[in-house]
């Protein structure tokens, strides 16, 4: 993508000296950048603070939709009558302007159906809010781990579905964006989900450009979140794209088990989720062990094996021998063409509801 390199000459700046507002970005488009590249109603557009405070109502605990290590993110409506979900960054530290600035300049440039778009940002003063699209069925982790009376646990054929978009997302970041970009933040919170359950990646603060030429990594400061990072970047802070690819597998692990990266709460040996789930890869007897509960046995036998195949080649723990995306896409999408029609579930019985 030819807008890459206007992305790339803002990064190699200071990020504390960086300013983003309208005036800047109105500049660059008269200097003919990105021109090609982005339609003009892809841009994210500037909003005042008044404006913000106003659609979350003074920024109301009610409308309080979720909150991150970097700020609070608040359901909204515009004066237009839009629905946005709005996310207003904490003033603890550079840390969180650095994302902020990242998150800008990424979400600006990169767009894809299953990437949550960037509506918008605030500047003004010591503010700094993001305005994105409002996915009215929140995240992952909420329909994977918060069950409760009245709400439905997630079917097979919806998890591979997520699984699919989720994957094709990423698959973007890392075949189709130029240079690469390294997500480093994927996991369940940051998958978020629309009324019909396709998946958009969000939160893309951590996001890093991806080695190019002959450079086989990107050294950087460990960040993200425990139980997802993928053990070589923990241990050493080299970042390269097969460390999404073991992000990608806890994911898989977690649709498939129904169970949380990282659960104290859980007795000793069954807290963290990958060491849990070495022992019954090796072991197709126990397969069925690993689902989720909840599912009831409502799966296709021979897709559950398939998926654990596909999630333990993820968690390769040598980088060199993990999949691909586009291998990865490729397997998902047949297996989710294989959950979605009629099939044998793993008791013998149909389920109408996978039809």
């Amino acid at each position: 993508m030819s807008c890459f390199s206007c992305f790339l000459s803002v990064r190699r700046k200071d990020a504390s000296k960086v300013e983003i507002d309208a005036t800047s970005s109105e500049s660059e488009r008269k200097k003919g950048k990105n021109v090609n590249s982005r339609k003009s109603n892809t841009a994210a557009a500037s909003f005042g603070f008044r404006e913000l405070a106003e659609a979350t109502r003074g920024f109301k605990e009610v409308n309080l939709i979720g909150e991150g290590g970097f700020g609070r993110v608040y359901k909204g409506r515009l004066s237009t009558g839009e629905v946005v979900a709005i996310k207003q960054l904490s003033h603890d530290g550079n840390q969180g302007f650095q994302e902020f600035v990242t998150e800008v300049l990424m979400l600006s440039l990169l767009h894809h159906s299953n990437l949550v778009k960037l509506l918008g940002y605030c500047t003004d003063g010591d503010q700094r809010l993001l305005v994105y699209e409002y996915m009215p069925m929140g995240s992952l982790e909420y329909h994977l781990f918060d069950p409760n009376e009245g709400k439905e646990p997630l079917s097979w054929s919806v998890r591979m579905k997520i699984a699919v978009g989720a994957a094709r997302g990423l698959e973007y970041l890392h075949c189709k964006a130029d240079p690469p970009v390294i997500y480093r933040d994927l996991k369940s919170a940051n998958i978020l989900l629309d009324n019909d359950f396709n998946p958009k990646l969000s939160d893309f603060g951590l996001a890093k450009l991806g080695p190019v030429g002959d450079n086989t990594h990107v050294s950087t400061r460990v960040m993200g979140t425990y139980g997802y990072c993928a053990p070589e970047y923990a241990m050493s802070g080299k970042l390269t794209l097969k460390s999404d690819i073991y992000s990608f597998g806890v994911v898989l692990l977690e649709l498939i088990t129904g169970r949380r990266a990282i659960d104290g709460s859980r007795r000793p040996g069954e807290q963290n989720l990958i060491s849990w789930s070495r022992p019954y890869f090796s072991d197709k007897r126990k397969f069925t062990q690993m689902a989720d509960p909840l599912l009831q046995g409502n799966y296709p036998l021979r897709c559950l094996h398939q998926a654990i195949a596909v999630t333990a080649m993820c968690l390769q723990e040598q980088p060199k021998v993990r999949p691909l995306v586009g291998d990865i896409v490729v397997a998902l999408e047949y297996l989710a063409s294989q959950s979605s029609t009629p099939d044998v579930y793993r008791h013998g019985m149909r389920s109408p509801s996978h039809h």
